[in-house]
């Protein structure tokens, strides 16, 4: 099968990489890089227009861009914080190099406005339910502890929300956590929370954007059903070192960037750390004072131009949760390492190849006198190959292809003792090992003056690959046989076709109209008992038994520029619908299970819903509303006896306001304010007698719900006064999360005295976070 993959890729590369463009006579191909200014720093998804025809492209994740020209014309480009420039073209020349240099608003509050031709760029594009994220505009918004979070940030647009209270961890469109692509510098991230999930991983000072797609996902990505989630970390400043950091109540961190070689080569390393553990001394309690809580993590970027045509990418992340007591042990963490090559085989072909790492462990352990001692190890590890080009033909159109392959290896336990007097028994849950290719093509065009629209496919091949073992099951999910596969066998695979298309049309010089169609397919899933993420979670793969999810989605939409281009709405209608939907029966055996497919119930899900959003961009006030209104369920032939129930992220309501107003220039006033419909659950809704005991009577599966969510946040940031000769600048930010105290439940219990009255059982509502004040001072030099 990897042989037939190869073969329609050298189909699809070779007119392109071996063969003679055509070119047409007095036609300019101007390309070039795309960067700021005074950082030097590229600048991805900046746009360039030829002036009075309305076409144009943008540069891609490397800052590249590529456009054919007719004749003398003019370009303007613009970038998001930027003044636009506009650059006259008058060359004989067919090829032009041209390196874009734009600068950077001076006023702070101006660091986020949206120029009006990137406005009218990103309205243009057929992709739906894309949204892009700066840093400054992550930054500029109340959180938890004070603590900047992506993450976070995301769950105030419109279709995702946080999976349970404080948690960094989200549901885009109903869908489950893990069928959100999560990536850093294009290396898979497994689990992105600090804290059991009440911080992301994700430092915001090495963070350029965050990109987020909820469900029509590019073709070049893959393995996920509900959004791809692309984080660009910053590439460091080629002119000159600086940095940037903060103090705040709970963590401390600190960037440095500058080059190595001016305007040739730039390093970038960030540092984060927690220090609750300083204060855990201070407790009455002793258990509690001989205990370590912290997490940490680094960041480490480093690039070099090698010329014209050459640039080399190393990005590296590590990053721990430790907590240690006198007697036990528990640390887990993400680590990732991206070596990427970007070549011009010519002005209108740009190629990319990534070598990928990405690990994520898991480690427990007791060292106490009355538990035995105990070490449990758990990881997954991936290796990635991908080669990606784009190929820009003319003005307006632009071809993507390319393949891409991951060894997946999971280890779901290993328990063993190291006590060599122990006689615990070594338990070693068997690992999976795992094949994941795709091979992508993706075409964007304009088919007339104002429509641009677009097509593409993924086909993907998944193989479970020896050592390893599988099951068979008989109707009831009862063993009948284990099967051994050899090292290097692949013992079972699937194959499929994910076509994407899309359309929009300028229907007015305000009004876009768009719609999309998308397939993609899930191999890897997550088996959780809960709605928050913990450590204890279980990735498995697709098997023998356990088919891939295969989500198909429809979306319309509309969206609104204003003539001053301060407002933009958008409408979005979806409807997606699932097939072998992941889910589990009642009271499932997900740890130390090596038949753990026997508690899976798989079936079909889908989900509808409206989601629409009005942002305003002004000189001092900027923010946005965010409302959906959805409706997720699932159906499976083995749960709630066949009858359709609500998923897990179900809300029929969910409310953001978000704003942001700069009262001048030293001092700004943030906040927003998010209300959505409590989430589905299944709780007790009575008690019987049987067989001599009092037994819970269940409602049927999440029939009933959670009280609905409601909290505000308010942050106040004052900048110091710049000073002649200061190498430095401060602000202080002070920030309260939940300003009014909403008690929101993070978990219901039922709760009595059996002795008194069995029958009788009290609602105890657990929640985390009543009003919860934090500063932080912030430093730039």
């Amino acid at each position: 099968m990897i042989r037939y993959l190869l073969k329609i890729f050298l189909l699809l590369t070779s007119p392109f990489l071996y063969g003679q463009i055509p070119s047409t006579n007095g036609s300019v191909v101007v390309s070039g890089y795309i960067t700021d200014a005074i950082s030097g720093e590229i600048l991805p998804g900046a746009t360039v227009i030829i002036q009075g025809t309305g076409k144009g492209t943008s540069t891609n994740a490397y800052g590249y861009y590529s456009l054919t020209i007719d004749g003398e014309q003019t370009l303007t480009a613009a970038f998001v914080g930027y003044s636009e420039k506009s650059i006259p073209i008058n060359t004989n020349e067919a090829e032009l190099r041209l390196p874009i240099q734009l600068d950077p608003h001076t006023q702070e509050l101006s660091e986020v406005e949206i120029s009006a031709l990137d406005r009218n760029e990103q309205r243009k594009t057929p992709l739906m339910g894309i949204k892009k994220l700066d840093a400054a505009t992550i930054k500029s918004l109340p959180v938890l502890f004070g603590e900047t979070d992506p993450l976070k940030t995301l769950q105030l647009l419109p279709g995702i929300a946080a999976t349970s209270e404080g948690a960094s961890g989200f549901s885009v469109r109903g869908g489950n956590p893990d069928q959100n692509l999560l990536l850093l510098d294009e290396a898979i991230v497994y689990n992105g929370g600090h804290l059991l999930g009440f911080f992301s991983i994700f430092n915001n000072d090495a963070i350029k954007e965050v990109t987020v797609y909820k469900g029509d996902l590019p073709a070049s990505a893959g393995g996920r059903i509900a959004s791809l989630v692309d984080i660009r970390t910053r590439d460091g400043n080629l002119t000159q070192w600086q940095g940037a950091g903060g103090i705040g109540l709970i963590s401390s961190r600190l960037t440095l960037d500058g080059p190595l070689i001016e305007n040739k080569s730039a390093l970038l390393i960030s540092g984060r750390r927690t220090y609750v553990d300083l204060f855990l001394p201070l407790s009455s309690d002793e258990n509690i004072q001989q205990s370590q809580l912290y997490f940490y993590d680094l960041n480490l970027k480093a690039n070099y131009i090698l010329g014209d045509n050459d640039r080399i990418f190393l990005s590296a992340y590590h990053g721990l949760d430790a907590f240690y007591n006198d007697d036990a042990r528990m640390d887990f963490g993400n680590s990732t390492l991206s070596l990427r090559w970007n070549h011009l085989f010519s002005p209108k072909i740009f190629s990319h190849l990534s070598l990928v790492h990405s690990q994520y462990n898991y480690y427990l352990g007791s060292t106490g006198d009355e538990i035995e001692n105990i070490d449990w190890r758990s990881n997954l590890t991936d290796y990635s190959l991908k080669y990606d080009f784009t190929y820009y033909p003319k003005a307006g159109d632009q071809v993507n292809f390319g393949l891409q392959s991951i060894f997946h290896t999971i280890q779901p336990a290993h328990i063993s003792s190291p006590d060599p007097a122990s006689t615990l028994q070594e338990i070693k849950v068997p690992s999976a090992r795992s094949l994941e290719h795709g091979l992508y093509y993706g075409h964007t065009f304009q088919p007339a003056p104002r429509w641009t629209a677009r097509y593409g496919f993924r086909l993907s091949l998944f193989q479970n690959v020896g050592k390893g073992q599988s099951f068979r099951f008989d109707d009831r999910f009862n063993i009948t046989d284990t099967l051994q596969h050899r090292r290097g066998e692949i013992y079972n695979q699937y194959f499929g076709l994910e076509p994407r298309a899309g359309i929009s049309w300028l229907a007015t010089p305000h009004i876009t109209l768009k719609s999309s169609y998308s397939q993609t397919r899930q191999y890897i899933h997550l088996a959780s008992n809960s709605t928050s993420s913990t450590p204890l979670d279980v990735w498995f793969t697709s098997s023998p038994n356990i088919r891939p999810q295969i989500a198909h989605q429809f979306s319309v939409g509309a969206n609104y520029l204003s003539t001053n281009n301060q407002w933009q709405h958008t409408l979005e209608l979806y409807y997606k619908k699932s097939r072998q939907a992941i889910d589990f029966k009642d009271h499932p055996n997900l740890l130390l299970n090596e038949a753990l497919e026997a508690e899976i119930r798989p079936g079909n899900a889908r989900s509808k819903g409206l989601e629409w959003m009005s942002q305003y961009t002004g000189n001092r006030i900027t923010g946005w509303i965010a409302y959906t209104l959805s409706r997720s369920e699932r159906q499976s032939q083995w749960i709630n006896n066949a009858r359709p129930y609500l998923s897990p992220y179900d809300h029929l309501h969910d409310l953001t306001i978000v704003g942001s107003y700069q009262i001048n220039d030293r001092l700004t006033i943030a906040g927003n304010w998010v209300y959505f419909t409590g989430n589905p659950v299944t709780l007790p809704v009575g008690r019987f007698d049987f067989q001599g005991g009092v037994v819970p009577f269940y409602s049927e599966r999440n029939a009933e719900r959670m009280p609905d969510y409601h909290r505000m946040d308010l942050s106040l940031t004052w900048r110091e006064t710049p000073k002649p000769g200061k190498k430095w600048q401060g602000e202080w930010n002070f920030s309260v999360y939940n300003l009014y105290g909403r008690k929101n439940a993070w978990t219901i219990n039922f709760v009595g005295d059996d002795d008194l009255d069995a029958y009788y059982k009290e609602a105890e509502k657990t929640y985390l976070f009543s009003v919860v004040p934090s500063i932080t001072y912030n430093i730039k030099f």
